[in-house]
């Protein structure tokens, strides 16, 4: 049974179809009650490195505060927006689900400045970029399965977490890798989900600036996304408290971005016409868009982001130390594999048995990236200061 009777009726022709999957790397029976793509979302869910995304920071160290966004709470949130569209257009909601779940499944302590520390540790050794880590994570890393690797999720899932690829790469991946190597787009739902990531970062970082004070109202008040709504909001609500202002606001800018992508999705759609996921891939461009207005707004949101808040001089005390923190712990668990757990230390000598200090890397990096937040601080606490109280 590859489907809950009924629930094909309810796709368009050009969504992905659990009936019709490219299937999975290791053949299993299919499931008697669910369909192919729930059964990726339940494994997901299960799997040890979603619980890890709950002690990960979005922008904020988790300890920092208990209301900041988290990873987990982030890939909740865009999953929550992407089904919304994807059930608005005909597409598979179940798959759209779990692309959104997995996408930042491989993402490091830190956010991206443990991203981008890790990346230069890798430098010599082929490179570390989170899009690729999570696809290592479902094909690899997580061990639940007496029969194989990893989650043995299905192409199609696969194929969204992997958003974008070099070619060197592409080449070492096999049948994900190949839309890379063609130049062809992912399905709807994958694009879906890499667009419904932009919009919940970009929208929940205002809020979470907002309660961390590093941004004030009058501030973001300048940009048009944010001004437009809650000029709206303070007019009808006068007497509402700040905070209710504040989370109408965003909701509002959710919505009419939400909105927006519908309107000029189902129009490319229209356009495009096409009658099967495999047209989708062949398109030569994306389906799933903001019209030009909504994205121009979007952009002018994302820009002052990046200037007021993820430049703001207590984020980048926070990412200066996580970056020293996640060099120092690679270096001296590179130098030295024995001060590794047990089973990452006999990963690391095989690996290096069969590629030298590259794989032996890899096996370092995989170990660093799979820490939260916490663990790192605390690992590294004890292999730097060994005084301290743990």
């Amino acid at each position: 049974m590859n489907a809950p009777a009924g629930a094909a009726t309810t796709l368009a022709p050009y969504a992905a179809h659990d009936a019709s999957s490219r299937g999975r790397r290791h053949a299993e029976p299919d499931p008697e009650y669910r369909g192919q793509f729930q059964r990726d979302r339940d494994r997901i869910i299960h799997s040890n490195a979603f619980r890890r995304l709950v002690y990960k920071t979005q922008v904020f160290v988790n300890h920092e505060g208990d209301l900041y966004r988290t990873r987990i709470t982030h890939s909740l949130e865009v999953s929550q927006i992407a089904r919304t569209i994807a059930r608005a257009l005909g597409l598979h909601e179940t798959l759209t689900e779990a692309i959104c779940l997995a996408h930042d499944l491989g993402h490091t302590p830190f956010g991206h400045a443990g991203q981008d520390a890790l990346n230069e540790c890798m430098r010599d050794y082929g490179g570390f970029e989170h899009n690729l880590q999570s696809l290592r994570v479902v094909d690899e890393l997580e061990e639940r399965y007496a029969e194989f690797p990893g989650l043995n999720l299905t192409f199609e899932t696969r194929e969204g977490i992997l958003k974008h690829c070099s070619l060197p790469n592409a080449r070492l991946l096999g049948d994900v890798g190949e839309r890379f190597i063609r130049r062809e787009q992912p399905g709807l739902e994958a694009q879906l989900a890499n667009l419904a990531d932009e919009i919940a970062y970009n929208n929940h970082d205002v809020d979470d600036g907002l309660r961390a004070g590093l941004i004030q109202v009058e501030e973001v008040a300048q940009v048009t996304l944010f001004a437009r709504e809650y000029e709206s909001v303070a007019s009808r609500y006068p007497q509402a408290p700040p905070r209710r202002k504040v989370h109408e606001t965003i909701r509002r800018m959710i919505d009419r971005i939400v909105q927006d992508v519908i309107r000029t999705t189902t129009a490319s759609l229209a356009a495009a016409a096409p009658r099967s996921i495999d047209e989708v891939r062949r398109h030569g461009s994306r389906l799933v868009l903001m019209s030009e207005d909504v994205r121009r707004e979007h952009l002018e949101l994302k820009q002052f982001l990046r200037e007021r808040v993820y430049r703001h001089y207590r984020v980048l005390r926070m990412t200066t130390k996580a970056r020293r923190v996640l060099h120092e712990l690679f270096d001296v668990l590179m130098k030295d594999t024995a001060l590794l757990p047990d089973e990452h230390r006999d990963a690391a000598q095989r690996a290096e048995a069969r590629d030298g200090a590259t794989g032996r890397a890899r096996v370092v990096a995989d170990y660093v990236a799979g820490m939260t937040d916490r663990y790192a601080l605390l690992e590294h606490r004890r292999l730097f200061y060994p005084e301290a109280r743990s």
